[in-house]
């Protein structure tokens, strides 16, 4: 059987409920997702790559068919070297779309085999994002309740 694999990549400062919903939509799609975690240090991330990447690890570990692995390259060179052709990205709003359309289309100019699939959060996760949370942790706020219960109990011990 020919097994279905798609990459979800991000920088993920820190996983929040709307990227493991679309995580969890994706899967019900795919027969394997990786999520994959941008370096991104021109993005000057709050928490550091090992740390995004033990979030998922905890957020993940009960999900069959998913893995995590950290990156450091263009996507297209990543995707190709785990030989996954198809990449999923997440939409919340119209400004979302401007921007993952023009990536969509750069990934298969530099790789005319990547396809791109947009998955939409449900409406309860569709305002939640990463900056948005980074923002409510840097003002001391509580923004436990847009992340996963493993992410939140991570947090509150550091």
């Amino acid at each position: 059987m020919n097994k279905k694999i798609a990459i979800y990549p991000g920088t993920f400062d820190p996983i929040t409920n709307g990227h493991l919903d679309v995580i969890m939509r994706a899967r019900k799609i795919f027969d394997k997702v990786l999520v994959a975690v941008a370096e991104s240090s021109d993005k000057k991330p709050m928490f550091s790559l090992e740390k995004r990447v033990e979030f998922i690890q905890a957020t993940i570990k009960e999900l069959d068919g998913v893995w995590v692995e950290s990156f450091d390259c263009l996507l297209v060179d990543f995707a190709k070297k785990k030989n996954v052709m198809t990449i999923v990205r997440g939409l919340r709003a119209v400004s979302d779309f401007e921007y993952e359309l023009q990536m969509g289309y750069a990934n298969n100019f530099l790789n005319k085999e990547i396809d791109t699939v947009y998955l939409m959060p449900s409406l309860k996760n569709a305002f939640i994002s990463s900056s948005v949370v980074r923002v409510i942790l840097k003002h001391k706020g509580d923004p436990l309740s847009l992340l996963p219960k493993s992410v939140r109990e991570m947090i509150e011990c550091m």
